[in-house]
């Protein structure tokens, strides 16, 4: 990711993505590439087939929001994904240096204590703290018990794609890590500065072909409500509902809090899990990630 196009990259993804039935166009007959022509593009939305040719080689980077919109129309781009186009072509000061926008700042992100302390007094809930890269900063010890990779300084999005034993914990993991890059892109942004998102994108993209394909569909979708499937070594198979919520003072950081319907196989397994992991020590400690 080297940001020098984002704007073409993600119209040239998503317009590979729709087929010519889909916005009312013959499928049939020899079609070079996948999806739309640039110039079908065009047609439905209103715009020269040149001034399109121009956006997706990054010649002209700041259209309108009513070309965007119409592009989004024709790329049937949801909500989510419509927002993060529009991100892509606002102005950006040309001499601002890589990662000096708002979301840096280099201060280490901190958890409040009464965060810290709320997560630790829930026993049959495992929880923990992210921030929008995917950095864990805080986990109670049940949350810990269902997977060591949930401890402060891990990067859940590396563990999950690059942990041969993360993979074999979890029976969704097809599922799993493609909400978690699109989810990646919803949450830290369109902004191509962001030295953090880049040294992320890079490594992983270097180290999974499976990150790397799913990075280049440039799907956009925050992190929602979830069953989690896993196959634990302790307790077996167990499933459990996840709840996704930002935390309210501290931008970009979300709780993530597991539970299992009550009266249930999966919470007896929980339960279980909970009383082998009670001697652990308490999984509040926070680590400091510096932004920037």
């Amino acid at each position: 990711m080297d940001g020098t196009n984002a704007l073409g990259e993600f119209l040239r993804a998503r317009r590979a993505r729709v087929r010519p039935e889909d916005v009312g166009l013959p499928g049939s007959g020899l079609r070079r590439v996948p999806g739309l022509r640039r110039e079908e593009v065009a047609m439905l939305s209103g715009i020269s087939s040149d001034y399109y040719l121009r956006l997706e080689q990054g010649r002209d980077r700041n259209p309108s929001a009513q070309v965007l919109r119409s592009l989004a129309r024709v790329l049937r781009l949801d909500p989510e994904a419509t927002s993060y186009l529009l991100g892509l072509a606002q102005d950006r000061p040309a001499t601002a240096p890589a990662g000096s926008r708002a979301r840096s700042g280099g201060r280490p992100e901190r958890v409040p204590e009464s965060l810290l302390g709320l997560i630790d007094g829930w026993p049959r809930n495992p929880a923990y703290i992210q921030n929008r890269y995917t950095d864990c900063l805080a986990a109670n010890s049940l949350a810990g018990a269902l997977t060591p990779n949930y401890r402060p300084g891990v990067n859940l999005l590396r563990a999950v794609f690059l942990d041969p034993a993360e993979r074999a914990l979890r029976r969704d993991w097809d599922d799993l890590t493609e909400e978690g890059v699109a989810a990646l892109r919803a949450h830290a942004g369109p902004d191509p500065d962001d030295a953090r998102l880049r040294d992320l994108v890079g490594d992983l993209s270097l180290r999974s072909d499976r990150f790397r394909t799913l990075w280049a569909r440039h799907d956009v979708r925050p992190r929602r409500a979830r069953t989690s499937h896993l196959s634990h070594p302790q307790v077996g198979d167990l499933d459990l509902e996840s709840n996704k919520l930002a935390v309210e003072g501290a931008e970009g950081l979300t709780l993530v809090v597991f539970h299992a319907r009550p009266g249930s196989r999966d919470a007896e397994l929980l339960d279980i899990l909970g009383s082998l992991s009670a001697s652990r020590p308490g999984g509040r400690r926070q680590e400091h990630v510096e932004e920037g």
